[in-house]
């Protein structure tokens, strides 16, 4: 409850920031906090592991189920050549408890099966990124279309712990990674109070991926105020700092906030 209520105190103060600038026609800004259901899948290592226990599956062996996470993002258009700037955070932490069907290792230490185990995954995730809309394709078009490119940098917070509290056997792993991604954006508005919008932010490299995709229905009910739906979902799959991960989320969301 504590973290809703900072979500929701940052974008009543973002929007009293930004309002006053809607005076000026050459700014604009989409002001949004929601929650988002996210469905984990997939598997992840720390260290070299054996043949004989292998990659731990974060739902059969970790006990990993859907959380339902709030998150916020400021988009802002600014004047003249200056880049648009899209702000985004994410959080995004599981936890589980369980007896294990078979043993697995996490770094050095190996967890035996059939003895129950707690788990934790944190995930967060922020991005900035800075796009510039393709030019004269709005007007062009009366407003209907538009299409945004640009480079987005995210800060990646990863921190797994694994925890047999009856052999007092414990094993955790942090890090932050700094992730250079592609941004794309599409918005298709057929009426006033009805918008589709898309959005991608991706990387490959070295057998490396990491995917971030979302289609979102906005809709108008009064002047400034939108609510809107749609379908989030990422792709993971890395190895760095002596862990290996290849793990996908995904999942409907909701959003209300601000946009002029």
């Amino acid at each position: 409850m504590k973290k809703i209520q900072r979500y929701v105190a940052c974008l009543f103060v973002l929007s009293m920031l930004v309002v006053p600038c809607s005076a000026f026609a050459f700014f604009g800004a989409d002001v949004g906090v929601g929650y988002w259901r996210q469905v984990p899948s997939g598997s992840l290592q720390y260290k070299p592991v054996s043949a004989v226990t292998g990659d731990i599956d974060i739902k059969n062996d970790l006990h990993f189920d859907t959380q339902n996470k709030p998150f916020v993002r400021v988009k802002m258009e600014l004047p003249l050549i200056l880049p648009n700037i899209y702000l985004m955070a994410t959080p995004m932490t599981f936890e589980g408890s369980g007896p294990l069907t078979r043993p697995i290792s996490f770094g050095d230490t190996t967890f035996n099966a059939s003895i129950p185990i707690e788990s934790k995954l944190k995930l967060d995730h922020y991005d900035l990124a800075l796009f510039y809309p393709i030019p004269l394709l709005k007007t062009a078009t009366l407003g209907v279309l538009n299409v945004e490119l640009g480079l987005n940098a995210r800060k990646f917070d990863f921190e797994g712990t694994i925890t047999q509290p009856t052999s007092n056997n414990t094993a955790s792993k942090s890090l932050s990674v700094y992730v250079p991604m592609i941004y794309g954006g599409v918005q298709v508005k057929p009426v006033s109070s009805l918008s589709i919008e898309f959005e991608i932010r991706g990387i490959a490299y070295s057998g490396n991926h990491y995917y971030d995709y979302l289609g979102r229905l906005k809709f108008n009910p009064i002047p400034l105020v939108y609510v809107a739906g749609g379908y989030r979902a990422e792709t993971i799959k890395i190895d760095e700092s002596d862990v290996k991960a290849d793990i996908k989320f995904g999942g409907p969301f909701i959003e209300v906030g601000l946009s002029f």
